[in-house]
């Protein structure tokens, strides 16, 4: 029988390759890196900060004028309660000159100063439109309040969405370098054989090919990372460069059951309760055109004066002569718009059709939440499993690996195995990356969407710890 004879001088890079498996080394500076570019002495934000950046956000300082606003237009409405003062005067002072002929009588002349201030009070007593023209404004303020933390709690997860983004794109730059680095090792594992005489061109084509796809990928998962650190500045409104905690992990747990998840959104919700007022505003509108059927009626108070100093329409003019006179009016008016056609009253119906259809979209939209809640909930569920399954893949794989190297050394398997073995531990790495990745945006999803808190601790239904060696509970943090 014949027996091959290894060259033992062969087992020194294999040593070497296994002992790489659990080792991630640096890679030397490329192309995309000097692209890319590197500072140092970076700001540091962390996750728990995102809440406090996020007010510098454009869009939120533009909603932020908005409540300004409607505060000053409810204080406008809310001032038609008080009486109205309004002081008015004809020339300060106003001076006449002039003559006035004719061939019957003496020519009369004018040479006279004048002030004519006048002062009125209006109050209301009863308006009908008052009423629900401050109820409008109070809930206009209402909603504008609502929407700025409606946006502010959007914004605040969209701004953790893109920071576990940046996160998972530096984690599969890390993966990708590991990849590479085991396809350093198998093509010079290959030259190695084919220049000892028991390998083949092939299989170090193979590898060849395996490499140049590994830079590739690690290339496009750099600008990935870019990309994304981009979108982070934008949405916190950071001018300068920046760094952040780029180990992924957990970012706490949900111990909340499903019904109070549901219960508890669809009772904190804001865009919920923003269609209850919208549904108030409607049916305030509808009030205002049946009350401008009905009287009004007001008290006005109106002094009037005059002064004045010189002479009018006389022979001869006395500049020294003077004289003044007053005049105060206090009355009780009374207005009232008794028929205009039916105007008021199809007005009043449309503003009620309006409104109930404010009640369908309340409805519609409850739902819809409900269905959100519960697919973030289970998704939660679901990538818990992930990640458990997916560390328990990493682990296999890197036997795999390891057993697959051994074997090709010794010549029993070929590169194309070991190339496999690599891809798939690449790929068990990155469904790790996926499946953190993947909870936390549900975590934070339903806090948004609950309004309940993420626990930093794990804990079962009798605040016990759970020492369960497949929960999420016992995965490093």
């Amino acid at each position: 029988m014949f027996r091959r004879v290894v060259n033992p001088s062969l087992f020194l890079p294999i040593a070497l390759s296994i002992n790489s498996l659990n080792v991630i080394s640096s890679e030397s500076k490329d192309y995309i890196d000097n692209i890319l570019g590197e500072k140092a002495n970076k700001p540091f934000i962390s996750y728990q900060e995102i809440e406090k950046i996020i007010v510098n956000n454009q869009e939120l300082k533009s909603l932020q004028n908005l409540v300004t606003s409607a505060s000053f237009n409810l204080s406008s409405q809310i001032s038609q309660r008080y009486p109205s003062l309004d002081f008015q005067a004809n020339g300060l002072p106003k001076y006449a000159t002039g003559k006035k002929y004719s061939s019957n009588s003496a020519t009369l002349k004018t040479s006279q100063f004048t002030l004519n201030p006048s002062l009125s009070i209006r109050w209301d007593l009863i308006d009908p439109l008052r009423g629900p023209e401050i109820n409008i404004a109070k809930a206009k303020f209402k909603i504008a309040e609502n929407n700025y933390e409606i946006k502010k709690k959007d914004l605040i997860q969209e701004a953790k969405i893109r920071y576990h983004k940046y996160q998972k794109s530096y984690q599969d730059i890390q993966n990708k370098k590991f990849a590479l680095d085991l396809s350093v090792t198998s093509l010079e594992n290959a030259k190695a054989k084919l220049d000892a005489g028991i390998g083949t061109k092939f299989e170090v084509l193979e590898a060849e090919a395996q490499l140049s796809r590994d830079k590739q990928s690690l290339n496009e998962k750099k600008i990935e990372h870019e990309i994304n650190k981009i979108s982070l500045k934008e949405i916190l409104n950071i001018k300068g460069d920046f760094e952040i905690n780029k180990v992924q992990k957990i970012m706490g747990f949900w111990e909340h059951k499903l019904n109070k998840n549901v219960n508890e959104g669809l009772d904190n919700n804001l865009s919920l309760k923003n269609f209850l007022v919208q549904k108030s505003i409607k049916n305030s509108q509808a009030k205002i055109f049946l009350a401008q059927d009905k009287p009004n009626i007001f008290i006005s108070n109106t002094f009037t004066s005059s002064f004045s100093k010189g002479d009018s329409l006389n022979t001869n003019i006395d500049s020294e002569k003077s004289g003044s006179n007053y005049t105060n009016t206090i009355s009780l008016n009374f207005a009232w718009n008794i028929f205009n056609g039916g105007k008021n009253k199809n007005s009043y119906k449309s503003k009620k059709a309006d409104a109930e259809s404010e009640v369908y979209a309340y409805k519609n939209l409850k739902n819809i939440l409900t269905t959100n809640i519960s697919k973030a909930y289970l998704n939660l569920k679901l990538n818990e499993e992930k990640i458990i399954s997916s560390l328990k893949e990493i682990e296999s794989s890197k036997e795999s690996v390891r057993l697959s190297r051994l074997r090709y050394d010794v010549g029993i398997s070929t590169l194309k195995d070991v190339l496999i073995r690599q891809s798939e531990l690449s790929n068990a790495k990155s469904k790790n990356i996926d499946a953190i990745y993947n909870y936390n945006l549900n975590l934070d999803k339903l806090e948004r969407l609950t309004f309940l808190e993420i626990s930093k601790n794990c804990m079962n239904n009798n605040n016990n710890t759970i020492k369960d060696i497949d929960s999420i509970c016992n995965i490093p943090r």
